[in-house]
């Protein structure tokens, strides 16, 4: 199996840049604060986050390509970096400390282009998850300085807690009779929202979590620590990975249970 060690230093070293740009501009009175064509916002932290990225990805891996959120995609080949700059802009730019810096690299192999490495940054929360191919999930301040993450074992719905995003999203697929069946089967239920939910997923915290549509750079960094995290994370469809459009992970033992309640449809 390769050895994606100098990927995850980089990708560490890629979210310390970013760490430091994004808490510079956090709670700033003169953030600026655009609206994008698909009515989400994006800040100016956003975009230095992800040309910060960019330009030290074109200095240490000139070779890769990569996808960003806000700057689409630039180059070609078998290794693409995925970037969210911001995941949680919202939370971001109304000073809620929920929001984290998404950095995945991923190789193409013969089902298609998966995560081999994943870092989450919530430097408002003081929190950094990360995981290679084969190597595991983590937890810490840096790769020296870390604890091993693991999934849960709870094994039935009723003893899980659930975290999921807002309603709205379940309503317009049709889900939303499934989601709230799903919520008063369970033990309890949060709505931490964005990038939160995987990484308690993945520390063994929360047991199970969805969201019903997302994009490719939400997805890829959280899905690899919840697979090395010894979790399942799939379209809701079933699909294993983060190119569905949407999202469920799980600690395994739960997940096709959790798959059939949201594939209910009334």
């Amino acid at each position: 199996m390769p050895d994606y060690h100098d990927d995850l230093r980089l990708a560490h070293v890629l979210a310390d840049a970013a760490d430091a740009a994004t808490m510079d501009r956090f709670k700033a009175l003169d953030l600026k604060v655009e609206t994008k064509p698909d009515m989400t916002p994006v800040s100016e932290a956003d975009k230095a986050a992800e040309e910060l990225i960019r330009g030290h990805l074109h200095r240490a891996r000139p070779r890769d390509a990569i996808l960003g959120e806000e700057y689409g995609v630039e180059g070609t080949g078998p290794r693409r970096w995925v970037i969210d700059p911001i995941d949680g802009t919202k939370n971001y730019v109304r000073g809620v400390p929920v929001w984290a810096t998404l950095i995945a690299l991923m190789e193409a192999g013969d089902e298609g282009f998966r995560p081999v490495v994943g870092v989450v940054s919530a430097p408002a929360l003081n929190r950094r998850w990360w995981a290679a191919k084969g190597a595991g999930a983590f937890t810490g301040r840096s790769l020296t300085s870390a604890t091993r993450m693991r999934v849960s074992e709870v094994g039935r719905i009723a003893d899980a807690s659930f975290a999921f995003s807002s309603l709205s999203g379940w309503e317009e697929q049709g889900r939303l009779d499934g989601l709230l069946d799903l919520t008063r089967a369970c033990w309890r239920t949060r709505g931490y929202g964005d990038f939160w939910p995987y990484m308690m997923v993945a520390e063994g915290s929360v047991d199970i979590c969805a969201e019903p549509e997302l994009s490719l750079w939400d997805m890829a960094a959280p899905a690899i620590v919840v697979q090395e995290a010894g979790g399942r994370y799939t379209s809701l469809d079933g699909a294993d990975g983060p190119d569905g459009g949407n999202a469920a992970a799980s600690n395994g033992l739960l997940h096709d249970e959790l798959l059939g309640y949201l594939n209910q449809r009334y």
